[in-house]
């Protein structure tokens, strides 16, 4: 089969990835943008005047197709990717990047959209349907349908140099990633590692056919290095060289891609009639301005700095007295936050690991899901996977109606990105009667099974996994009309609320005795280790605070300055940017925005923000649980019916306030991060 339009004749209308080659991709979506034109021109070319139902409506479920070839070829791209995936992407993504200005550029098709919206107020729409129209009708205001015909060719123009450069951003750190390897013959190279680690390192170098062990920027291989390895030099050796990826002057260098893209982003909002990149972005947010935002970060920066400089000092005396260390550095954070830890709490990670298999921690997610909103995970194997390591889920409700697919892919590979995240094959919608369930994905890197051992997970590793199910749950529970709105389709500062309010669970102990069990003797984790999680739940909470608020602030740095064509460094302008939250001593080699995949390849710029945003409503929706039950029905089923099944068909606040019965205050956080008492 040489074309991919043709082949979703499969159980679930799930992803025929077996019958998938790399060279369908490329003709298949040429002619897909083909077929969505024509349903496009149908819409314009309609004889009768503009109505929801033949414009609104027909844009919305026009290019379908179109849209489930590019998310699965997306999502290879980051999962499953290789030099032909790649190149493919390089190709496509400046002419889907062509085609989507062809629709929002489209002078005849903005006419019928714009008759529509400026009689929006004579319609009887529902409120799914006003938020259709409103965001259909931005779609083309905010995106150049406005500009003259010279200055649409220059949004053309900025929007396929930013889709090449966000793409070559990308590949780059995972060429970087995978070029690395720390290769150890010494065994007193690895002295303080736990046991699990150096097999894992060993079996590493064994599958190269390798003497000794190998350490990778993988995170399974990079964490337990950074955390227990007593050798310093080696510390600040791996340290310099996963801070510098992409900064080091050569083929893969990213800084003048990071000035292209904050100037031609820039350029972009200034020619739509905006300030600033920020101006742009934030206007469709919970913030809605760039003031909001940095005010928010430097009233909690104004009260998380004092506990962090504290804990810094504390940091600091510690590893003096341990080990004689005159001077902290990046390389002896997470090696002796690890050993404080220890002796303030008893606790570390190799004590919690044997309890946090991951098949556990997966059934663990699944009950928990099953006790607040009566899902069924069941395992199948009759549909197809992208890789043999990726799990296939069906998922019921009590009345056995499908809800969803899920997918889980938890291990690194060489064609996989780092990090974490969910994303979707099919989205959930209803057309002509027939409602359509979605297709979710989860993928991560956590640490792989060794021969020995299977894959126990670091307590850190736990709250991730609960992480991207909670957005996966936010996918699963979808329950709208239009595709556009359902699901993760909401304001980026909402998106990580479902995420984040489910990581607290993993520290209630009535949660935990439902999956936290011993891998050899099934021992339920003893309550003395709850209480130790829970106390030390908040150990560096103020040097943490300070980490993600200067991430942050790097990101705003970036897109809310309103001269970035006078940027001439990057790292000079990241270190100002820096200067207020820097705990550490600067090192000269390293670099993070070249390496800042969130702002430069991901979504998030001007949005780095919501993470901590989100925590103000997860830390306060989870404290509406904890006044009454954790796993309380009846509050689970308002979060279910009015954030989780709802997507973007209302504004988040509305959502939020008809769940909690008022705004979210920013007191359970910090009483949460124990910033106040």
């Amino acid at each position: 089969m040489n074309t991919l339009t043709a082949i979703f004749s499969t159980k679930y209308n799930s992803a025929p990835f077996i019958r998938i080659e790399n060279e369908h991709f490329k003709p298949a979506i040429l002619k897909l943008i083909e077929e969505t034109k024509s349903e496009i021109d149908a819409i314009i070319t309609n004889k009768e005047n503009p109505t929801f139902e033949n414009t609104i409506e027909a844009l919305e479920f026009s290019g379908q197709q179109l849209d489930r070839v590019t998310s699965i070829f997306f999502n290879l791209n980051s999962a499953e990717t290789s030099e032909d995936i790649q190149k493919i992407a390089q190709e496509i993504s400046p002419i889907l990047s062509d085609f989507g200005n062809d629709i929002t550029l489209n002078e005849d098709l903005f006419k019928r959209v714009k008759a529509v919206y400026e009689i929006k107020e004579s319609l009887d729409l529902t409120t799914e349907q006003q938020t259709l129209l409103n965001k259909k009708y931005k779609s083309f205001s905010r995106n150049g349908a406005n500009l003259n015909e010279e200055d649409k060719n220059k949004l053309r123009e900025i929007d396929k140099k930013l889709s090449k450069l966000k793409l070559q951003f990308g590949e780059n750190i995972l060429a970087e990633t995978n070029k690395y390897e720390l290769h150890l013959t010494n065994g007193d190279d690895l002295s303080g590692l736990p046991e699990g680690a150096k097999e894992a390192a060993k079996q590493l170098a064994e599958s190269k056919e390798k003497e000794g062990w190998l350490i990778t920027l993988d995170y399974p291989s990079y964490i337990p290095f950074m955390t227990y390895a007593d050798n310093r030099e080696l510390r600040e050796q791996l340290s310099k060289v996963a801070g510098s990826k992409a900064f080091k002057g050569d083929a893969l260098d990213n800084q003048q891609i990071v000035l292209d893209i904050v100037n031609l982003r820039f350029e972009r909002a200034n020619l739509l009639g905006y300030k600033t990149h920020s101006h742009f972005v934030l206007e469709e947010r919970m913030a809605q301005t760039p003031e909001t935002v940095l005010n928010f970060s430097n009233d909690l920066l104004a009260k998380a700095k004092p506990a962090a400089e504290e804990e810094f000092k504390n940091l600091e005396d510690f590893a003096k007295d341990l080990d004689g260390i005159d001077r902290l550095e990046k390389w002896d954070s997470a090696y002796y936050s690890e050993k404080l830890k220890q002796k303030l709490f008893s606790l570390d990670d190799e004590q919690l690991k044997p309890y946090f298999k991951l098949e556990n921690v997966i059934d663990g997610a699944f009950e928990i899901a099953g006790k607040l909103f009566d899902l069924k995970f069941e395992e199948i194997n009759d549909i197809d996977k992208y890789h043999e390591e990726v799990l296939t889920y069906k998922v019921t409700n009590n009345n056995g109606d499908l809800v969803s697919i899920f997918y889980a892919d938890f291990f690194p590979r060489k064609g996989k990105r780092n990090g974490a995240w969910m994303t979707s094959y099919k989205p959930q919608f209803v057309k002509d009667g027939i409602e359509e369930r979605p297709h979710v994905s989860i993928v991560c890197n956590f640490t792989k099974p060794t021969k020995s051992k299977p894959s126990l997970l670091t307590f850190n590793e736990v709250t991730t996994l609960f992480h991207e199910f909670g957005h996966a749950l936010h996918g699963m529970l979808a329950n709208t009309v239009y595709p556009s709105l359902s699901g993760t389709s909401v304001f980026w500062d909402f998106v990580e609320l479902p995420s984040q309010v489910m990581e607290n669970w993993c520290f209630e102990q009535e949660a935990l005795e439902l999956f936290a069990k011993h891998y050899e003797t099934g021992e339920v984790i003893p309550m003395e280790l709850v209480n130790k999680i829970k106390e030390s739940a908040t150990f560096h909470e103020g040097m943490q605070t300070l980490r993600q608020l200067s991430f942050g602030l790097l990101d705003m740095s970036w897109h809310a300055g309103e001269a970035p064509n006078t940027i001439k460094s990057v790292k000079e302008f990241e270190d100002e940017a820096f200067k207020d939250t820097n705990l550490f001593p600067d090192v000269k080699e390293n670099c993070m925005s070249t390496a800042f995949a969130h702002i430069f390849q991901g979504g998030y710029s001007s949005g780095y923000y919501s993470y901590k945003w989100a925590e103000v409503l997860d830390a306060d929706a989870f404290d509406y649980f904890k006044q009454n039950d954790i796993f309380n029905k009846e509050i689970a089923t308002k979060f279910k019916d009015n954030v989780l099944s709802q997507g973007g068909t209302e504004n988040p606040m509305v959502l939020y306030k008809r769940f909690r019965g008022q705004e979210p205050k920013p007191e359970a956080l910090l009483k949460r991060a124990g910033l106040i008492k």
